[in-house]
Order: C-alpha cells, then sequence, then structure tokens
C-alpha cells in the first residue's frame, strides 16, 4: 500500500499530546512560567465543550480502547467515523491554526518534535478522519490495523488485567475502601479522588495536568527524605518508592495505580511530620 502522508498539526490528538509531554517537561523543570502558558492553551482550547475536545474525544475513544471483541471494535470505529463526519471541519481547522501559532510564539516550535509513542497510531486515525482520498482498498486496510490496536491488548498493558470503567458506585468503593484503610483520607488523598472520577465525564484534561504536578510534588517531598536519612537502608527504600513515584508519569492510571499513589501520598505527609 502507498505511504500516506500525515500533517501532524493538523492532527488534534497529536497537539494535545505534544502540549501534555511539554507540560510535564515544564513541571519537572519547575519552570511555572511555561507551565502557566501551557495549561492556559490547554484549557481554552481542549477543555470540555471546546470544539477540539469533540474531536479528541473520538481519538481517545479508540487509542485507549484494548480487549474488544471484533464486533464491538467495527462498531465503535463506525459510529466514531459517523460523529466525526459531522463536526465542523472549518472550525477545527481555524482553531489548530490558532493552537498551533501559540505554541510557535509564546512556547516554541521545538514542542512538535516532543516523542509521541502512539504516533503512528495518531497517524492511522487521522487518515481515517480526514482523507477523502483514500481508496477503497486503503481504508479497508487502515481501519483494519486500527481495529486490530483496539481487539489486541496494548503493549503497557499485556500483562494487566482487563480495565472496567470507573462509575459512581466503583468511586464510592474507593473512598469506602480507603476510608477505612487510613481511618480518615487526608485532603490530597480527597482531591485525587475527587479529580479521578471526573476525568471520567469528559475532565481528562485537568486530571492530567493535576497528576503531573502531584506527583512531582510528592517526589520532591520523597527526593527531600532520601537526602535526609541516616542509613544506607532507608536511603534504599526510600529510592524503592522514588522509581515507583517516576513509573506514575508513564503507566496508565487505574485502580492499582491510584492506591499506590494514595498510600504514597500518605507516606509524604509522615515525612513531613
Amino acid at each position: 500500500m502507498m505511504k500516506l502522508k500525515h500533517n501532524k498539526k493538523r492532527n488534534t490528538a497529536f497537539l494535545y499530546e505534544v502540549l501534555i509531554r511539554e507540560l510535564t517537561k515544564s513541571i519537572i523543570s519547575g519552570n511555572s512560567s511555561l507551565k502557566g502558558k501551557i495549561v492556559h492553551i490547554m484549557k481554552e482550547h481542549f477543555g470540555k465543550g471546546k470544539t477540539l475536545f469533540k474531536e479528541l474525544e473520538l481519538y481517545r475513544n479508540l487509542l485507549e480502547t484494548s480487549h474488544m471483541s471484533i464486533y464491538t471494535a467495527e462498531k465503535l470505529l463506525f459510529e466514531s467515523k459517523r460523529v466525526h463526519h459531522f463536526l465542523d471541519k472549518k472550525q477545527i481547522f481555524k482553531e489548530q491554526s490558532v493552537v498551533i501559532s501559540k505554541i510557535n510564539k509564546t512556547l516554541s516550535k521545538k514542542v512538535f518534535s516532543n516523542f509521541v509513542p502512539n504516533y503512528k497510531n495518531l497517524g492511522t486515525l487521522f487518515q481515517i478522519f480526514n482523507n477523502e482520498e483514500l481508496s477503497v482498498k486503503q481504508k479497508v486496510l487502515l481501519e483494519q490495523d486500527m481495529i486490530k490496536e483496539m481487539v489486541v491488548p496494548h503493549k503497557d498493558e499485556s500483562n494487566k488485567k482487563e480495565m472496567v470503567p470507573v462509575d459512581n458506585i466503583v468511586y464510592k468503593s474507593f473512598v469506602k475502601n480507603f476510608n477505612s484503610s487510613y481511618k480518615q483520607l487526608q485532603e490530597e488523598q480527597k482531591n485525587l479522588l475527587n479529580k479521578y472520577a471526573s476525568s471520567f465525564q469528559g475532565q481528562g484534561v485537568e486530571f492530567k495536568i493535576f497528576l503531573n504536578e502531584e506527583i512531582e510534588r510528592l517526589k520532591k517531598i520523597i527526593t527531600n527524605s532520601k537526602n535526609k536519612a541516616e542509613n544506607s537502608h532507608a536511603r534504599e527504600n526510600i529510592k524503592e518508592v522514588l522509581d515507583l513515584v517516576e513509573d506514575f508519569k508513564v503507566g496508565q492510571v487505574d485502580k492499582s495505580m491510584l492506591a499506590k499513589i494514595l498510600k504514597i501520598q500518605s507516606l509524604a505527609r509522615e515525612l513531613q511530620n
């Protein structure tokens, strides 16, 4: 099959991903000015109800899906294409142009060079959604590639159990379990649970921003304690916690990870006392 051109700057999901990675770098480097600029761009253009948010959700519905039956995957892809067809393409193009301009002028052109691990799948979906010049064969092959991704477990999920969407019942179960474990949830733990629960109601941008900042906060507290540790055994234990915190930045947030973050939040508070 001929190689198809992927205009990454016109790929809404790509724009979102490179901004998320730039945001992470700004938080790690402690560049609050840069962080503020990125957060402003993301909230203004990718927040719930925004034009680009609607298209981004269609990308994410497919990219973040796995373990499906072929029948369900085909239906989801078909419905996503149908909804995408009715999106205001002129408005999407206009909003993308504004985001591209803001990145170039207020951030850096280097932002577009940030590594995006699922770049290939982003390109595949871009072609499926936007390329009306594809031949029938090209369309079928691209959609077949996408469906395979949705049916076969993602590489980073190959050793995990199938994810179960979080709803209000599961959220209440979280609160009950952790209240039981800690007797009373700390304020930062309640905040994390609330942000996590709301992320399943279309607030994904806000949750990712919050999680990046919270992980960096925990990392600073734990690093400071490691430097003050009086013996090698204590330093080694703290290092293991630090390694775990680092893994949170690239892992998929599920119930298991959430439990670990909550426990580390409790540990961090103890280390500060």
